[in-house]
Parts: structure tokens; C-alpha cells; sequence
């Protein structure tokens, strides 16, 4: 006890007589705990994702690396690959504000030529005034890893992913992966770009909606469509009348149109003004479409 309390007097006078003689103290900086290390708070609270993942689809034997995730350290930062689900970000320091972040969302396949070429991961933390995101594509490998990550464009990432469950030439293809209607649909669209029946667009933009039906890709969010302003009824009895008044004089416009064509029409008490059509236009105007000029 003697010596612990002597070593304690004899911090305290060294700092006094480095005080009380103009000298500066030297501060250590200790490692804190309120980075990556903090076990206080779980990462799951700091990483507040802005949508939801996408259902699991694409080529069945894929389905079995839900679940699962798979670690990449490069540098300072360690990369997790979740399929179908997220990648994240997490920097390794003891900084108190060591980053952890979301670099994309599972949202869709990128498809080019009957074959999936990648999976896209979007809608990530904001970067600048755009979300990050991030492409994984799937090679041939011994073991199922995250083998590279890259930043081709600003908040863009690229991430390479190993597995030997695409191994085979055929692991990758998508017709296989739809259902027989959807097939049949395909092949019809094919024969009709075929026969020049429709244009290359045309085949793309019906091939794409054929994949967003199967779940291969996310579907474009429909502009609302905005609401009418026009009132219903009427704000004065004024207008009222106004409106009554236009809406005669339209009506008595279409008769006059339909007496100078010599077309019959009903009028308002039911009886019908004929004025003598030729057999012809009667036939064409009474067929199987009963038209009457309804002028309420």
C-alpha cells in the first residue's frame, strides 16, 4: 500500500511542478471503446437500412447462400457480403466514430443474354445526392468467399464473389428458371422478334417485364397519379347557372350538327328526331353498336 501511495504522490508532484513551471502536460491517448469494438451498441441499431430486401430468386441451388454471410478485410475496412440480403462496410479502427455502413440492399439480377451476370445490391447509405450500391458478381472458385472488392465509380462498388455453385456452364442460365407460362411466353416473344414481327426494343422492353413478372428484377415504381382539383359542385348559384347555360348551348350545337347530317337522336322527353337517313348511313349508324346520341 506504502508504494502504490508514493507512486501516486509522485505523479501528482511531477504534474504541479510541470504546471506551476509553464511546462505543458503530455496527454495519452487510450483506445476507446466507442467505435467498431463497442460492444454497448449492436450494429444492427447503426445501420438503418431505407428499404427492405428483395424476395430470394434467380437459380434454385443459389437459394441454399440465404442466410449466410462472408467476410473480405482490405486495409482498414472489412467488407461483409450477405446474398440476398446486404453488403456492409465496417472500418477497423478505435476512432469513436469509426464508419459502418451500408453499401447496398439485395434488389435484382442483372440478366444479359439468358444468362445472370450479377447481383445487384442498392439503395445503400447516402453519397452525396445518391445512394450507394454495389454489383457482386459470381465466378467459379474451390470455396464459397468473397475474393475482391473494388470502387470502379464514386460510390459504386464491385464486389467478386467465389463459389463453386456456379461452376457448371449452366449454373447461371435463366430460362430454366422460369416456369413453363412464363417459357411459353418467351418463346412467343423470340418467334416474334424472329419474324420481324416486333423490333429489337420491343423484345427488350417485353423480356424485361417478362423477368420483372418472374421476380428477376424490381419492378419501376409507378408515378401517383396527381389528384384533380376540379370541384364537384358548384360555389355560388351564379356559377351555377353559368355552367347550366354553357352546357345548352353545347347541346344545341350537336343537335344542330346531327339535324345538318341528317342523323337521328334522342331527345330529352325520349322521342327520337328522324330525319330520314339513306339506308346506308342507318345501317351504319344503327348496327350492332346501337348508337344513339345520348345529349342529357
Amino acid at each position: 500500500m506504502e508504494c502504490v501511495y508514493l507512486k501516486w504522490c509522485l505523479l501528482y508532484l511531477t504534474a504541479l511542478v510541470a504546471v506551476t513551471s509553464g511546462g505543458k502536460m503530455k496527454i495519452v491517448e487510450e483506445p476507446n471503446t466507442f467505435g467498431l469494438n463497442n460492444q454497448l451498441v449492436s450494429q444492427i441499431s447503426r445501420l438503418q437500412a431505407k428499404i427492405s430486401p428483395s424476395p430470394v430468386s434467380g437459380p434454385p441451388h443459389l437459394h441454399r447462400l440465404a442466410g449466410k454471410c462472408y467476410n473480405y478485410i482490405e486495409a482498414a475496412y472489412k467488407y461483409v457480403f450477405c446474398p440476398f440480403h446486404n453488403v456492409t462496410q465496417h472500418e477497423q479502427s478505435f476512432r469513436w466514430n469509426a464508419y459502418s455502413g451500408i453499401l447496398g440492399i439485395w434488389q435484382e439480377w442483372e440478366i444479359q443474354n439468358n444468362t445472370f451476370t450479377g447481383m445487384w445490391m442498392r439503395e445503400g447509405d447516402s453519397c452525396g445526392n445518391k445512394n450507394r450500391q454495389t454489383k457482386v458478381l459470381l465466378v467459379c472458385g474451390n470455396s464459397s468467399k468473397l475474393a475482391s472488392v473494388s470502387e470502379p465509380q464514386t460510390c459504386v462498388y464491385s464486389l467478386m464473389f467465389e463459389t463453386p455453385l456456379v461452376c457448371h456452364s449452366h449454373s447461371l442460365l435463366v430460362y430454366p428458371v422460369l416456369s413453363e407460362v412464363l417459357q411459353k411466353e418467351w418463346d412467343e416473344i423470340a418467334q416474334a422478334r424472329y419474324e420481324d414481327l416486333i423490333t429489337e426494343q420491343g423484345y427488350n422492353k417485353l423480356l424485361k417485364e417478362l423477368f420483372e413478372e418472374a421476380g428477376l428484377l424490381r419492378k419501376a415504381q409507378q408515378p401517383k397519379a396527381e389528384k384533380s382539383t376540379t370541384s364537384l359542385t358548384h360555389q355560388s348559384l351564379e356559377q351555377c347557372t353559368q355552367d347550366f347555360e354553357k352546357q345548352r348551348a353545347e347541346i344545341e350545337r350537336l343537335q344542330s350538327l346531327l339535324t345538318q347530317h341528317n342523323i337521328s337522336y334522342q331527345t330529352t322527353t325520349g322521342r327520337t328526331r328522324d330525319q330520314g337517313p339513306s339506308p346506308v348511313q342507318d345501317q351504319h349508324l344503327h348496327g350492332d353498336t346501337g348508337f344513339i346520341a345520348d345529349l342529357h
